[in-house]
């Protein structure tokens, strides 16, 4: 965030008419790659990903989107070099600290999903501290995946059910789950030409609709267009949850 972009002014109607994502999940990947291409360090890279992050969080809650998750950190991302994690460690503290002023301007809810055990304690506090201050918001929430993993979460949700001592269905696991009250993903995208989903919000997953695209991550932060791109793909989607539309299928006359 030391790296500021301007702010674009949207010149694009809003369309009442079209299925807008309720929650949508971004998986935010090719910093390094974004840096790289430029001829420069890759910790430049992260910088560049997180200008422009609150735009582009007020452009899709204006248009009808109530929960934005960032993926930021995996529990397997502790395997880069210390310099990065430290480096990152540090940018997380200065950006969450400037996000209690956006979420108090904005109404917003912030949250912050993930083991906290492996944290700097000064970050692991300002992870509280933003929650705690944000916590009334009800223009919409966001939500940070930082030293998270989908399948550590379904883990110990598993484990708190068995130690309440009672048969559980989906709705009641779900309340085990640490992003339990979150809204179920609709659309989940996945910057710089990567395929997976990476271990993230496994459970939230399970009916969301999928977008990949070739732009880094630093460059997609800041690009309104592609920002409408997202939202125009998934209006396009048919979800169907299982079913199918109806039909004669047997063939017999009515």
């Amino acid at each position: 965030m030391l790296k500021l972009f301007k702010k674009k002014k949207s010149t694009l109607p809003v369309d009442t008419t079209k299925k807008v994502p309720r929650h949508i999940a971004f998986i935010c990947d090719g910093n390094r790659r974004w840096a790289e291409a430029r001829g420069l360090p890759p910790l430049a890279g992260h910088r560049a990903g997180i200008a422009n992050f609150e735009n582009l969080v007020d452009w899709f809650i204006a248009r009808g989107v109530t929960t934005i998750t960032f993926f930021l950190f995996s529990t397997e991302n502790w395997n880069r070099s210390k310099e990065e994690v430290d480096f990152l460690m540090n940018l997380f503290y200065t950006e969450l600290d400037k996000n209690m002023k956006h979420a108090l301007e904005k109404n917003l809810r912030y949250r912050v999903i993930g083991s906290r055990d492996r944290l700097p304690a000064k970050l692991a506090k300002k992870c509280d501290e933003l929650e705690s201050a944000s916590a009334d918001g009800t223009a919409g929430t966001v939500v940070f995946a930082l030293n998270y993993g989908g399948q550590d979460e379904i883990v110990a949700a598993v484990n708190d059910a068995i130690a309440a001592g009672q048969p559980v269905d989906k709705e009641i696991f779900e309340t085990f789950l640490d992003t339990g009250e979150l809204l179920p993903i609709d659309l989940m995208v996945r910057t710089s030409n990567e395929f997976r989903i990476s271990n993230f919000l496994l459970w939230k997953l399970a009916y969301a609709e999928l977008l990949f695209v070739p732009e880094h991550w630093p460059d997609l932060v800041r690009d309104e267009k592609m920002w409408q791109y997202t939202l125009d793909e998934y209006a396009k989607r048919n979800r169907r949850f299982g079913g199918g539309k109806k039909a004669n299928y047997s063939g017999n006359a009515k």
